[in-house]
Order: structure tokens, then sequence, then C-alpha cells
């Protein structure tokens, strides 16, 4: 047998014991995560309880259905495998993997794609028309995104391994990239493509919510030469490593920016950001809008000629590019991390109230 961790309530999580995995299809690769990130919206259901009273908001209509389909008709209801952020090594291929090979290191993504349907050939990764059967296929999120399970396992399956499978360069330390699955992703698709539009621009970031995708995000907008770069949070801890990577710190936005962040999760939050952009500035929402009437500001946004970006982020699109930034310029992602943990101690750190969990142990090749 082999362990999974799962979620079975708030403030509850526990290893739990099922059979190992094994190739099923040519394709396949079996992988052994070593280092593992907690994604920030994984905090929603830990630290919350949340699930029946978005049951109770999806049967009165103030809850937009689409949550169902992602989190189930009783949201975040246990038990369930847990975790979509994960850097393997893998340890058996499918006869059809040609990439790939045994002991090798990789970062896993947490959308499961195909790599060669129309969506995927157009970087939309986390839409793949192969493997959704409702609305997203996924690591960690439970059964209603598919049958994979989370990565938080001494063990697990990766289909179509020579597409979702990204090698990770020699010399990267796997803490750098631990959150490179998912979170660290998320903040590289809001700043890094707005700013090669926008050379030295601007850049505000309101954080809290998403945690770590705001503190990753300023730093890669410092790194990619943007100036300035304002990160707005209520907690010190946050705003000292917004600063570390060379961000300001501020209590309130400072005049107009060409890149908002919109890290809050808040429909608040969200009106902010787009108020604070300057004229053809872009906005970026990473958090959940639960809400079926999430008010934004329409006619401020045409006066303006705003751009506002909400939806999930196509990780496998953007993990090469990604890697390879980390590799050159040493970007130090793991300075995000605010409690490192054994792997074996992972139901109570997973759960701790903190910015961003990392669970290591060693790796075998």
């Amino acid at each position: 047998m082999t362990r999974a961790l799962h979620f079975l309530r708030s403030g509850r999580l526990a290893w739990r014991d099922r059979e190992p995995p094994r190739i099923e299809d040519g394709r396949d690769a079996v992988v052994r995560p070593f280092v593992a990130g907690r994604c920030d919206g994984d905090t929603v259901p830990i630290h919350r309880p949340v699930s029946r009273a978005m049951q109770l908001g999806l049967a009165i209509g103030a809850i937009d259905p689409v949550v169902a389909s992602i989190c189930g008709s009783v949201p975040f209801k246990g038990p369930f495998g847990i975790g979509h952020e994960c850097v393997a090594e893998v340890v058996a291929v499918g006869a059809a993997v040609t990439a790939l090979h045994v002991g090798q290191r990789v970062v896993v993504p947490w959308a499961v794609s195909c790599g060669s349907c129309g969506h995927c050939r157009n970087g939309l990764t986390s839409k793949c028309a192969t493997t959704i059967r409702s609305t997203l296929a996924a690591f960690g999120f439970g059964p209603a995104c598919g049958p994979w399970g989370g990565m938080v396992a001494d063990e697990f399956r990766v289909p179509f391994a020579d597409h979702m499978l990204v090698p990770v360069p020699a010399g990267v330390p796997p803490l750098r990239v631990a959150a490179a699955s998912d979170n660290l992703a998320d903040a590289w698709r809001c700043v890094v493509p707005p700013l090669a539009a926008r050379e030295g621009g601007s850049v505000l970031i309101l954080g809290g919510g998403a945690k770590s995708i705001g503190l990753y995000a300023a730093g890669l907008a410092v790194a990619h030469g943007a100036g300035p770069v304002d990160y707005v949070d209520d907690d010190a801890g946050r705003r000292d490593i917004a600063e570390s990577f060379g961000a300001r710190a501020v209590t309130r936005p400072e005049g107009r920016y060409d890149v908002a962040v919109e890290a809050t999760s808040s429909a608040p939050g969200l009106r902010r950001a787009i108020r604070s952009l300057a004229p053809g500035g872009v906005c970026t929402a990473v958090g959940y809008y639960l809400a079926t009437g999430t008010r934004v500001p329409l006619m401020h946004m045409y006066a303006t000629d705003t751009t506002l970006r909400v939806g999930v982020s196509h990780a496998r699109a953007l993990l090469p590019e990604l890697l390879d930034f980390v590799h050159r310029t040493g970007f130090p992602a793991e300075r995000v991390t605010t409690l490192t943990a054994d792997w074996d101690d992972a139901p109570t750190a997973y759960a701790a109230k903190t910015t961003k969990v990392a669970l290591c142990r060693d790796p075998v090749h």
C-alpha cells in the first residue's frame, strides 16, 4: 500500500492508504513527489468550514453553479486527496514514453492535459478537450475534477507524461520551484506578459487573499524591470517578504498603474484594482469570486481602455519559459515559503495558518 494525504473536513487532514499507482496506458508515468507546495486555494476549505454554507449558496442561487462542477454539489466535501503543486522524480514510464527516464526530476502541472488537442495547442492547457469531463481536469480538487487524486502522495500516476512532465533544469533547487505547478506560474502570467508590452511599467499588487501568488508576482515584477512595484497587504510578514524582493509596501495605491494584480479574492479588491489602472492598463484577478453577481465598474473600464483578465492559469504552457527564467537568474521564489516541514508531518503542517507551506523528503535518485 501507499499513502496519500486526504482532506477530511475543515481543519483536519490525514494520511490514507491506497493501492500503489501503476502504468495503465503506454503514455503514463508514475512519479514520486519529494517537494510539495500548498496552493493558496487549498486554505479555503482547510481554514474555514465552508462546505455546507457553499451548498446553501448554490441552492439559493447566491453562488455561481460552476462552483459545483469544480468542487462538487457539496463543495469541498471530504474525503478527497489534496495537493496540486510538486516537484517529483520519475519512478516508472510506459512503453510509449520517449522523452523521460527514471530518476528524472520534473514539475507536474496542476491541470491534466493531453498536449495535442486544439485547446492545448493554443496554450489553453487547463481547458484540455481530451481530459475534461465537466469544467476542469485536475489533481487535488476531488472527484468532480477527475480520478487523479492529490499530489501529496507517496506516488501517483500522470497521463500523457511526455507532455505533462516538465524537467527541472540542472542546478535549480527543488524548493525554489515547489510552486511552479500552480501559484508561481499563476503569478508569472499576471505580470510577465503585460510587462513585455509595457517595458518599465508600474505594477500594483493587492495581496492577502491569494497570499503566495501576490508575493511571487511582486518578486517577478521587480525582476522584470517594473517600476515602481507597490504591494498592499495588511500582514506585516508578507509586506516584509515583498520588500525583500524590492517592492514597496504601501498602505494604499499611489497614482495610476500599468499593471494590477488582484489577489485579495474579494469584489471590493477587484474594483479597487481596476480603478487604480492607468489608461490602457491590465488587471489580472487570481482569486475566487463565487457570487453570481460580482460587480465591476464597466463604464470606468470603457473610459480608461482597461483590460480585465479572469480565469484559470495554464501552467503547463508557461512552465518551460518560467523554469528557464529561474535557471538563468536564480530567482529566489523559495523566499515566499514561510513553513518548510517534513513529509511525514503533512497532516499537521498542511493545515498550518501561514502564507506558504512546503513539504519535503529526500529524493531516492
